[in-house]
Order: C-alpha cells, then sequence, then structure tokens
C-alpha cells in the first residue's frame, strides 16, 4: 500500500471511528441519589435509550512534514464526515449495545506540489486512487458495540474488517465515584510502537481527565494524553505523538449528551531518521452533536418519563 494511500485512510478512519468516538453522558444539576450526601459532585454515567440514532459531525484537519537526507515533503488532509451511533437495546444495569457506522465523508488530500485530490461519497463519482476503501466502508455497520455505564467496552464485534483500526479509546472512561469541579481520574493504557528492526516498544500511558466546570447544563472537561515510560529515542516518539490528544470536551448535562469537542495536537521530532530528519505533525479534530428527528424524539420520550 502505498504512503499516500495508507495517509488518507488513517486520516478518515481516525475521525469516523475513534477518535473518533465518544458517548453521551447522564449528570444533572442536582446531585443522583447515589450522590445525594455529596452537594456539588457530579455522578458521570453513559446513557443511551433504545432507538435513538445519535450523530455527529466531525471535522479534522492534518498537516504533516517530514525532512529526511535533505528532502522535504508536506502531506496535508481535511476531513469531514457524519458518524452514527444507532442504539439497538438497553439491558435493565444500563448497559447498551450500539452499531458504528459513518454516513458520508468529505475529504480532500494534497502532498508536496501536486494537485489536490477531493472526494465525496455524496457524489456520484468513482473514487481516485487511495480512497477505495473509504467509499467501500461509508454508509455500512462498522461495528456493532456493547458498552457500560462507565464507558468500558464489554464486546466488539468488527462487521467491516477493511475498515482502519485505531489505537486509543472509543469513548472516555468515567470514575466510579461523584467528582466536583477541579478533581481529575485517568485510565491507563500501554501502545506498542513497533520499530525499525523488528522489534515492538511497549509505552504505557493515561489519559488524565479533568471536570473544570458545570455551567448552564454544559459540563466542560479537559483531556490530555500523558506518557509515563521515560522515552529518548525520536523513532518512538515520531509514532507517539500522533497518538496523542489535548484538548476540551462539552457536554449538555441536561440532556445527556456530548455538545462538543477539540482535540489539537502540533509536536515536532528531530533525529527519527539521522540527525537532519526533522517530522512536524499538527492535527485538529472537532466534533458537534446534530439534532435530528430520532434524537429528538428519544429526548422528548425520556422528559414524559421523568
Amino acid at each position: 500500500m502505498s504512503l499516500a494511500k495508507r495517509h488518507v485512510l488513517m486520516s478518515v478512519w481516525l475521525l469516523c471511528l475513534v477518535v473518533v468516538g465518544l458517548a453521551r453522558l447522564c449528570a444533572g444539576d442536582e446531585p443522583d441519589k447515589a450522590s445525594s450526601f455529596q452537594p456539588g459532585r457530579y455522578r458521570l454515567r453513559y446513557s443511551l435509550q433504545p432507538g435513538e440514532e445519535l450523530r455527529w459531525r466531525v471535522v479534522h484537519r492534518a498537516s504533516v512534514r517530514t525532512v529526511v537526507t535533505q528532502t522535504e515533503q508536506t502531506a496535508e488532509t481535511v476531513t469531514q464526515s457524519v458518524k452514527t451511533w444507532k442504539v439497538l437495546s438497553r439491558r435493565p444495569d444500563g448497559t447498551v449495545t450500539f452499531q458504528l457506522q459513518v454516513d458520508d465523508v468529505d475529504m480532500t488530500h494534497r502532498i508536496g506540489g501536486r494537485p489536490e485530490v477531493r472526494y465525496s461519497t455524496r457524489e456520484k463519482q468513482d473514487p481516485p486512487l487511495g480512497f477505495e476503501d473509504v467509499a467501500k466502508t461509508v454508509g455500512k455497520p462498522l461495528a456493532r458495540i456493547t458498552l457500560d455505564t462507565r464507558g468500558h467496552v464489554l464486546e466488539r464485534e468488527q462487521l467491516e474488517p477493511d475498515a482502519f483500526q485505531t489505537h486509543g479509546y472509543l469513548t472516555v472512561p468515567f470514575p466510579e465515584e461523584p467528582v466536583a469541579v477541579g478533581e481529575s481520574w485517568t485510565f491507563p493504557d500501554e501502545i506498542m510502537v513497533p520499530l525499525r528492526n523488528g522489534t515492538v516498544k511497549k509505552v504505557k500511558v493515561q489519559q488524565k481527565f479533568t471536570l473544570v466546570s458545570v455551567k448552564n447544563d454544559v459540563a466542560t472537561i479537559d483531556v490530555k494524553t500523558q506518557v509515563l515510560t521515560p522515552i529518548d529515542d525520536p523513532e518512538v516518539e515520531v509514532q507517539l505523538v500522533q497518538r496523542l490528544s489535548e484538548g476540551t470536551i462539552k457536554f449538555d448535562v441536561a440532556a445527556g449528551h456530548i455538545l462538543s469537542q477539540q482535540i489539537e495536537v502540533d509536536r515536532q521530532v528531530v533525529g527519527f531518521q539521522g540527525p537532519a530528519s526533522s517530522f512536524h505533525y499538527r492535527t485538529r479534530f472537532t466534533e458537534d452533536f446534530l439534532v435530528d428527528k430520532v434524537a429528538e424524539r428519544a429526548t422528548s420520550t425520556q422528559q414524559l418519563d421523568r
């Protein structure tokens, strides 16, 4: 597979699946029964209802500039997509099973001084070279996922094996106990970094989440990836910078779903392929909830049940 094709696929599915990926919260301005004796604290839990179809508009802008042996190459990608979670079932304990898919993708890609390549799945055209796998999976169920109320994936059935698989988290994990504004919680993980000599280095990281504020029914949570394993090898670092996340997530705590998120990375690594080599990675990922009729009907039903 060509470098351009790999970069295109990684950019698309990094947006649509992973990062993709965050669920809804169920937390109120007033403590629930589980936290009734802890005023000012918020018990964050995922809460999805059968029949809901939750949609988000995702925009990802990425720029990679590499210099190796005095040869410079720049690749730029802008991808816009709509992802959907179709909630299939809910157990009495709140565990849900939902179906993940990407409804459409509109992306542009440019390498060096070559002409820009654009592709939209909404237009009736054959996909350009490097976009074939994208066209095959858009509009189809990508995975069937079972999620508990704290955001842990209990089961995952991959329905489209050709879809790009990303590292990281499908959802944001939440703490067991209610949290107050200013408090943080972490979630550990391990990243496997393949090296040119055929070995693999294990790197321990953790995602740190901080509840910044809850105002006007909007909760603001800061997120940052922290690398715990000491790294002194640029070959390892150049792969890690593409898996870091730092930004802000906003939730509508009254409606119980994500409102928006913005993740940005701007990192440079020198010496990953010789002393004169450099790698500069910049990306901005934004996601905004789209109100649709299915979601409105589900919300109205929940309000009537209260």
